[in-house]
């Protein structure tokens, strides 16, 4: 059925807990799994005062060891979870402007054929404003993708 499974973390509980499913999954099914997170791309940081708005001087070179820091910790507590339950996995951090985008190019780089990810069922005006990535998911990707709730 299938035999490699793409799981994205943004590091919430919920895609934990996909992340979970999908381990039992693999497991079940004899699969391995790699585990995904897409960094975001560095926003402009404002600080607002009574005085005026400061921009965050972090330097870049800072903000990137930091979210690879943090990558690291998601991504290390996916991989101790999968490798408890004797499912072989990897796990890739990527760059890139959009999530979804980062979502379905690693699928296809890594011949994945399912993607099992999380979706935080946002609705009306949240997900109008905030978007769904899964949703850009279901609606680019050629692979089959299994979202949990």
């Amino acid at each position: 059925m299938f035999s490699h499974i793409l799981v994205p973390t943004d590091g919430s509980d919920l895609s934990r807990n996909a992340a979970t499913r999908a381990i039992q999954l693999a497991k079940g099914l004899g699969a391995r799994i790699t585990f995904l997170h897409a960094k975001p791309e560095r926003p402009v940081t404002y600080f607002f005062s009574g005085e005026g708005a400061f921009v965050d001087q972090t330097p870049p070179e800072d903000v990137e060891v930091m979210a690879q820091k943090q990558a690291n910790s998601y991504l290390g507590a996916l991989e101790k979870m999968a490798a408890d339950a004797g499912v072989p996995c990897d796990k890739v951090t990527a760059d890139q402007a959009a999530p979804y985008e980062a979502i379905i190019a690693t699928a296809r780089e890594r011949g994945c054929d399912l993607i099992l990810m999380a979706s935080h069922g946002r609705r009306g005006v949240k997900a109008l404003i905030l978007g769904s990535e899964t949703q850009k998911v279901l609606t680019h990707s050629t692979i089959p993708v299994l979202v949990y709730r």
